[in-house]
């Protein structure tokens, strides 16, 4: 049965997946949780979790993507929204996997039996985590700077009032962010995220895909999630600067209206940097990759060994499902 600890774990872990996953539509890419890692290839993905005995159970499901299906999630900004929202769904089904796995392992699921979370605890996350959201990065920063326009007329302007705001939005999501990098749980997370990166970078390399080989390549990766919220924080500025409406009330909805087309503008800068490094807005991708130092953490051999078990067995159930031969 799951205890209100597992639980609490289960939503601290759930608050991560953004800065844990690929903020970006790759041949290729990743998610840290807990005590795993999950990699996906174009067609499927698969969740890799180490077991306290040592050894490591894994889950591989067909996840083709959006943009297969229908031609409109190829439309410019709307693709970013769908990328986005399925790589949020898959993530929280791996992260439930693995909390299942850690469920198992404290004793708390029948012997031989299998541990799976039920639906309610999948929907209240939800629930939480948007609530959670929506008063941390948009009620909050919008009433401290109404708060602070009677003492600063320089925020009378529209202009004045997002940058002012898109600061102390910033400064609540940098302070979350360090104070759940302190947590022992969250800290395993992070390694296992350098694991995940490191590993992606092998595998674009060229070179064989090895523990030797990948721990030689870097934690902090530009299609990181991180990377993605940072840039979403520059352009939420952008547009907010633009939003026509003074009362509390107006502004806050807009600013909930409005996060489809930041995302999806977000998810189009990323992916336009991503092909011309020596752009401007390449350089909206690099405080992101700064930030990594808090979201990722040197690992071990270990960790970065379950890393390329989830990518090897990633590409051979895409093999086997008729994808695209791909060789780790």
């Amino acid at each position: 049965m799951l205890n209100l600890r597992q639980l609490g774990r289960h939503w601290l872990h759930s608050q991560l997946l953004p800065v844990l996953e690929s903020g970006d539509d790759p041949l290729i890419g990743g998610q840290a949780v807990m005590e795993g890692v999950m990699m996906r290839t174009p067609k499927s993905y698969c969740v890799a979790v180490r077991l306290p005995d040592g050894g490591i159970v894994t889950r591989e499901t067909l996840a083709p993507k959006l943009s297969d299906k229908s031609r409109f999630w190829k439309t410019p900004v709307i693709r970013g929204c769908g990328v986005l929202g399925q790589s949020m769904a898959l993530g929280m089904k791996a992260l439930n996997f693995s909390t299942e796995k850690a469920i198992e392992a404290e004793g708390d699921g029948a012997s031989g039996e299998r541990t799976e979370l039920p639906p309610w605890v999948l929907w209240l996350n939800i629930a939480v985590s948007l609530g959670f959201f929506i008063v941390m990065y948009k009620f909050l920063p919008l009433l401290a700077t109404q708060q602070l326009q009677g003492w600063m007329p320089s925020l009378d302007n529209q202009v004045g009032f997002s940058v002012v705001e898109g600061g102390i939005r910033l400064s609540i999501f940098l302070t979350f962010l360090f104070a759940m990098s302190r947590l022992k749980d969250i800290r395993r997370v992070f390694e296992y995220h350098g694991a995940e990166h490191k590993v992606v970078f092998n595998f674009e390399s060229g070179r064989e895909v090895t523990v030797e080989n990948a721990q030689g390549f870097d934690t902090w990766h530009p299609r990181c999630g991180t990377s993605f919220l940072m840039v979403v924080m520059v352009v939420a500025i952008a547009v907010y600067a633009m939003v026509p409406f003074d009362g509390f009330a107006g502004q806050f909805l807009a600013r909930i209206a409005l996060l489809p087309l930041i995302a999806g503008l977000s998810y189009e800068i990323i992916r336009f940097a991503a092909k011309h490094q020596q752009s401007f807005f390449a350089l909206l991708v690099r405080p992101g990759l700064w930030l990594q130092r808090i979201t990722t953490k040197p690992p071990s051999d270990e960790q970065v060994e379950v890393s390329i078990h989830a990518l090897r067995t990633a590409l051979e159930f895409e093999r086997l499902s008729g994808g695209r031969p791909m060789v780790a």
